[in-house]
C-alpha cells in the first residue's frame, strides 16, 4: 500500500465547489472558540510582519490582522481567497496570495508565521520541507503557531503526527514556549531560540 501524497490543489477546489465554508469556519462554536484561544495565545504581542499559511476564507485571519502592521496569508486555491479578501476588505494591511506551500513560499522575512490545520494535509517530507522553509524566513525574535485538529481522517498525517514532525524537524533552532491540547486539537507555540 502506498503512503498517501500531500493534499493538491484539486482536492480543495473540489470541497469550496461543494460548500464554500467546508469547515463551518463561520459558524462553527468549536471553530470560534479554536479561534479566540489561538490569537490569546500570543499574549498580546505586535507582530511587524505576519504570515498565515492555509488560511482559507480568511476567518482566522481577521482575528490575526490587529496584532499584525504586515500579515500575509495564503491558500492553496483562488475560490477561498475571493471570500477571504471581502472579509479583510476594511484591514487594508492584510494581502492575500495563492500559493501551493511548501513546494512555494514567499519571499521576506517574519517574526510570526500561523499554521492553524495545515500541516496534516501534508506528507511528512513535505512537513519537513514547511520547516525548513520557515527556518529560512522566520525573524531572531520571531515566533511560531501550530494549531492541530487531533482527530482521523484520510489526510497523511493526523494532527499530532503533523505537530511533532515539525517540531522534531525544528528541535535545533525552535523552543517550544506554549502547549494546549484538548480532545479535539492541540495548539503549540515556538519561538526562535537566539
Amino acid at each position: 500500500m502506498t503512503a498517501p501524497a500531500s493534499r493538491d490543489a484539486a482536492h480543495f477546489k473540489q470541497l469550496y465547489a461543494a460548500n464554500p465554508d467546508p469547515w463551518q469556519f463561520r459558524s462553527s462554536a468549536y471553530e470560534q472558540a479554536k479561534y479566540r484561544r489561538t490569537v490569546a495565545s500570543l499574549d498580546g504581542r505586535r507582530f511587524r510582519s505576519g504570515l498565515e499559511v492555509g488560511c482559507s476564507i480568511g476567518v482566522l485571519t481577521q482575528m490575526l490582522a490587529p496584532t499584525c502592521d504586515a500579515l500575509l496569508a495564503v491558500d492553496i486555491v483562488e475560490a477561498p481567497l475571493v471570500a477571504a479578501r471581502a472579509a479583510c476588505a476594511s484591514q487594508p494591511w492584510v494581502r492575500f496570495a495563492r500559493m501551493q506551500v511548501p513546494s512555494e513560499w514567499p519571499p521576506g522575512r517574519f517574526d510570526l508565521i500561523v499554521l492553524s490545520e495545515v500541516l496534516y494535509f501534508l506528507t511528512p517530507e513535505d512537513i519537513g520541507r514547511v520547516a525548513d522553509r520557515v527556518e529560512a524566513s522566520l525573524d531572531p525574535a520571531g515566533v511560531v503557531l501550530l494549531v492541530n485538529w487531533r482527530g482521523r481522517s484520510g489526510d497523511p498525517c493526523t494532527g499530532d503526527e503533523a505537530a511533532e514532525i515539525f517540531r522534531e524537524r525544528s528541535r535545533q533552532w525552535l523552543v517550544p514556549t506554549r502547549h494546549y491540547q484538548e480532545a479535539a486539537y492541540r495548539l503549540d507555540l515556538l519561538r526562535r531560540d537566539a
